[in-house]
């Protein structure tokens, strides 16, 4: 299975794994799954950062080059592909970052692993649940 971590889920994965759920915590360590990562959760990651919601110690960069020598992802690039998925897309809410994610999954069939209800009851998206 190839799996788009939300940013959330990236992060509980990396620092609080409890937060994850039975399934998703499996899904995740099994070898036979493939990890996919989004430039912009890393831009999710570094604003949480500066709002004082993520501790990246000792700094934001190193804490960067730490996760990526500790966790086999494969980059989902934000490309013009994922821009244009994304520009014709209707969530329900209006964050950003979601509606990137959402696009990037679409685009090279990703299932989208989150806990964000408004995600999860997109019924043409693939998605995993945190339960």
């Amino acid at each position: 299975m190839k799996l788009l971590l939300d940013t959330h889920i990236w992060i509980w994965a990396l620092e609080e794994p409890k937060k994850l759920g039975r399934v998703a915590r499996r899904r995740i360590e099994s070898l036979k799954n493939e990890l996919f990562l989004s430039p912009i959760s890393i831009w999710e990651a570094r604003n949480l950062e500066r709002r004082g919601r993520l501790r990246a110690r000792p700094s934001f960069p190193e804490w960067l080059d730490r996760v990526f020598l500790q966790t086999p992802l494969r980059e989902a690039p934000f490309n013009l592909a994922v821009a244009a998925a994304a520009s014709r897309l209707e969530l329900p809410q209006s964050d950003l970052g979601d509606i990137l994610l959402a696009a990037t999954a679409l685009t090279f069939d990703l299932t989208l692993v989150t806990a964000d209800a408004q995600l999860l009851d997109c019924d043409w998206l693939k998605t995993l649940s945190n339960d």
